[in-house]
């Protein structure tokens, strides 16, 4: 919940000070120490030695400052404690804090004095946060347990006492009014004085003129301070109703012994994360959650049947009905708020890989998109075979998707999987994949790139001839035959023609050098311009080649083949010859 924020008069003031008031310095350590002396109580038990140590030392150095100064009383408000108007603890809004928790259950000044004995303070610590015994005083809260020994040592006004005595009617209201920043002192005084006035005034038929019957309070408040609480009034206002239940839901939850109650409370808990998630509020779900964690870690005493229902609520975020919510909700809020959406998500374990995948299935926005891959990189990484299966489906974006997130896993089972799409309908899709392939198998045969030579979209095709030029791959002659031997693959573009047959040359070698001499020789009618063309390109990669078996080709080429034929294949000799005495003499690799 949203803390009260120190009034301007009270910082100036505060910033005045020349030296610190020790007083309000021994105040300020032993709320500290009451804070750890209380919380280390609830963890683990009174019998615990850390607790017991907490405890000794808090006695010891509160009984030293009731010696000094007789007593030591605070103002309780939600997430602070003042003396002398100045803010002597304050805590965060996680929930279960000494402030929070008194102020819950209505106690708006507590005093300890001096003669306070182990025996009351133990007692204060058990009423706190409910009694050592979960079958005494199950529903009672702090005040009516204190009530119940009347200790003279530990007193206390409660909120009910001051609207009694103002007329006020709301606690909430009466927090924020001039009350609150009276002297600690004043506060039991002035309902004293106030009850002894009123029995005065009791007979009198003008009584209903009395100054406490306007709700008024008795001293002055200064322009200037009712400034400072109208801004503070107007803070606690627009406060985060979500947030407030949420804290007080999780106090109790903190707190509760009732078995009935807590079974009850599970549930609203369930009913409240379905909520947060249908208004995609990832960050208050998120918050939720991992106090509910710590609930069930630090909390004892929970039966099974309630550690069963606290563990369904962590697991909540792993249906598939808890993600149709998701994509619902992202789906249909324009310029949907996404932060804490990826936590969110990271928190889902393998179960749930499935209903993530139809998420990103069924996301219309990239950026939302984006979100779930990072997600299903993370969870689905054990059980890559989920996203495998997922690869034929018809919609291109999420196939893309998919196939980045495999690309970064870098599994080379999930190879084959990927090559099984050689065919999918979309360019892009096809293009991806071959990419893809280069990454999950960078090396070894090349046959299932060949086939990608075959593909209608040009982009495509250069994308798998890149790779096979590489160097990396092999592949037999017979997988580059039915593509060579086509009727169409001399009417190719020039550039293309010349790329595969270097691709051959480093996938084939001496396979491929009886297809390039039959070129040499080969005498057509039809589409002869083309075909010599292939011819000349046929000389240029034996001379690339130059192993003997392509210097014999090329030596048959320059004396059977065309005049051009046979001047490529002389060129193709020369360089080669010139490279060979290149690598003898180390210059060449």
């Amino acid at each position: 919940m949203t803390d009260l924020k120190a009034t301007p008069h009270i910082v100036t003031a505060a910033a005045a000070k020349e030296t610190a008031d020790p007083e309000v310095t021994s105040v300020k350590q032993l709320l500290k120490l009451l804070d750890k002396t209380s919380k280390s109580t609830r963890t683990y038990g009174f019998g615990n030695p850390v607790a017991q140590k907490f405890f000794q030392q808090f006695y010891q150095d509160l009984t030293t400052h009731l010696g000094t100064y007789a007593s030591l009383g605070f103002l309780v408000q939600r997430s602070e404690l003042q003396f002398r108007g100045e803010v002597v603890y304050q805590t965060d809004s996680s929930g279960e804090n000494l402030a929070f928790k008194l102020y819950a259950d209505g106690i708006r000044e507590l005093t300890f004095h001096d003669g306070l004995t182990q025996e009351d303070l133990t007692f204060f610590l058990e009423a706190l946060w409910g009694d050592t015994d979960p079958s005494q005083h199950d529903d009672d809260d702090i005040v009516t347990r204190l009530w119940t020994k009347n200790l003279s040592t530990i007193t206390f006004v409660t909120a009910e006492e001051i609207i009694k005595v103002s007329g006020a009617g709301d606690v909430l209201a009466l927090q924020n009014e001039g009350a609150m920043n009276a002297p600690v002192s004043s506060l039991r005084d002035m309902i004293d004085k106030e009850k002894a006035a009123r029995a005065q005034e009791g007979a009198s038929a003008s009584a209903g003129a009395s100054r406490f019957q306007s709700g008024l309070v008795g001293y002055e408040v200064s322009e200037a301070e009712l400034v400072a609480l109208a801004k503070e009034v107007e803070a606690e206002s627009a406060r985060d109703s979500v947030t407030y239940v949420l804290d007080m839901l999780l106090v109790i939850l903190a707190s509760e012994h009732s078995p009935m109650l807590l079974t009850k409370l599970f549930g609203v808990f369930d009913t409240v994360l379905e909520t947060l998630t249908k208004q995609g509020r990832w960050t208050a779900l998120n918050r939720v959650l991992d106090l509910l964690q710590q609930t069930g870690s630090a909390r004892a005493g929970l039966s099974d049947d309630h550690r069963q229902q606290l563990a369904a609520l962590l697991d909540s975020p792993n249906k598939p009905e808890r993600l149709k919510l998701i994509e619902l909700h992202l789906n249909k809020t324009q310029q949907a708020a996404t932060d804490g959406l990826l936590p969110l998500l990271l928190r889902l374990n393998a179960r749930a890989v499935p209903a993530l995948c139809m998420l990103l299935a069924n996301l219309e926005s990239p950026s939302h998109q984006a979100i779930v891959c990072e997600a299903l990189f993370a969870v689905a990484k054990d059980t890559p075979e989920i996203l495998a299966r997922s690869l034929s489906d018809k919609r291109a974006p999420y196939v893309r998707n998919l196939l980045s997130i495999i690309a970064r896993w870098n599994n080379p089972k999930l190879a084959d999987a990927v090559e099984r799409l050689v065919r999918y309908p979309d360019a892009q899709i096809r293009k991806e994949v071959v990419r893809t392939i280069g990454i999950l198998r960078p090396s070894g045969n090349g046959a299932k790139l060949v086939s990608f030579l075959n593909d209608a979209d040009e982009p495509v095709r250069l994308a798998a001839l890149k790779l096979l030029m590489n160097g990396q791959y092999t592949a037999p002659f017979a997988a580059w035959s039915a593509i060579l031997s086509a009727e169409e693959f001399h009417d190719r573009p020039p550039a293309e023609k010349r790329a595969i047959y270097h691709a051959v040359r480093q996938t084939a070698g001496d396979e491929a050098v009886p297809y390039w001499q039959s070129l040499f020789t080969e005498w057509s009618w039809t589409n002869r311009k083309n075909k010599e063309e292939s011819a000349i390109m046929a000389a240029e990669a034996l001379g690339k080649l130059g192993t003997p078996a392509a210097l014999a080709a090329l030596e048959i080429g320059q004396r059977k083949g065309s005049s051009a034929v046979r001047q490529a294949c002389a060129t193709a000799l020369t360089l080669a010859t010139k490279h060979q005495k290149a690598r003898n003499e180390g210059r060449l690799p």
